[in-house]
């Protein structure tokens, strides 16, 4: 017995024709159009539930009042209140006796960290080791005097800020500004390259020795070997701020080096500021 032969069935077409090409009517299956429609619902829902739409002054808040910035703050304050009590032991203490190893040395060390990489790492760096004409806080050459206390003194009222009537303030003059004849400078730059061991010519050294002694011992030493009461450096060993070249040394005493560090008291608390000096304290050159 044989099969009647299936008779095809003309495709139905929308009736558009472009260029001999016809639009066969294949719909979208029905749930597909349905997902389409109710994602099209939960957009406007959505931005009318939840800040959308820009503004002149911010977005629209939306219905349900969510706010990123809301939780963020909520979860910081969170954090503030958990360490309320460290927080107000660390403005009170006595940072040279916290003993290293207790809870409160152990929270300076580590809120001091967080603070270091927010607010000094920029100039430091971020391991501390400091830069050209920012210093090094991992040895122990230090301007102003290095143990805890000096250090939390020079973050809170900073080098030379404007800002702070109690900051730390010297300054070096420019002496190449009808101060010192050329000749005078090179000899004198030959002599503070001697003190740390550098290269120099004898007889310039020597010459230099006495400019040295008419110019610089003020605050500079005798010796060389600095005064921090006034911020002058130690001479004498081979750490050097802006660079131990020749051509450094002598751009340091023609132009006189003026750098500035903020006073941080207007913007870190004082446990902020005690915690951060605690912290480049036990860095390796704290002493």
């Amino acid at each position: 017995m044989s099969k009647k032969p299936v008779q095809k069935k003309e495709p139905e077409t929308t009736g558009h024709e472009w260029d001999g090409i016809q639009e066969f009517n294949n719909p979208l299956p029905r749930w597909w159009v349905w997902v389409f429609y109710l994602t099209i619902i939960w957009a406007l829902w959505y931005s009318i539930a939840y800040p959308a739409w820009p503004m002149i002054k911010g977005a629209t808040s939306g219905y349900l009042g969510f706010s990123t910035r809301a939780n963020v703050a909520e979860d910081i304050q969170k954090f503030v209140d958990m360490n309320a009590t460290l927080e107000t032991e660390m403005a009170a203490a006595d940072l040279a006796t916290l003993e290293p190893g207790s809870g409160l040395h152990n929270y300076a060390i580590q809120s001091g960290a967080a603070t270091f990489a927010t607010w000094c790492s920029q100039c430091h760096g971020s391991g501390a080791a400091g830069a050209i004409g920012y210093p090094n806080l991992l040895d122990n050459d230090w301007l102003w005097g290095g143990d805890v206390e000096t250090i939390a003194t020079t973050i809170r009222h900073g080098i030379r800020s404007e800002d702070d009537d109690d900051t730390r303030y010297s300054e070096m003059p420019a002496f190449g500004d009808d101060y010192l004849e050329a000749e005078e400078i090179t000899n004198v730059v030959a002599y503070v390259m001697s003190l740390s061991g550098g290269e120099a010519d004898a007889a310039m050294a020597d010459a230099g020795a006495v400019v040295f002694a008419d110019n610089c011992t003020a605050c500079h030493m005798e010796d060389g070997t600095g005064d921090r009461e006034q911020g002058a450096p130690n001479l004498t060993d081979a750490l050097w701020l802006y660079g131990d070249s020749k051509e450094e040394i002598t751009a340091i005493v023609s132009e006189g080096p003026f750098g500035v560090m903020p006073a941080w008291s207007a913007k870190l608390s004082t446990s902020q500021i005690n915690a951060v000096a605690a912290y480049v304290h036990q860095l390796g050159g704290g002493e």
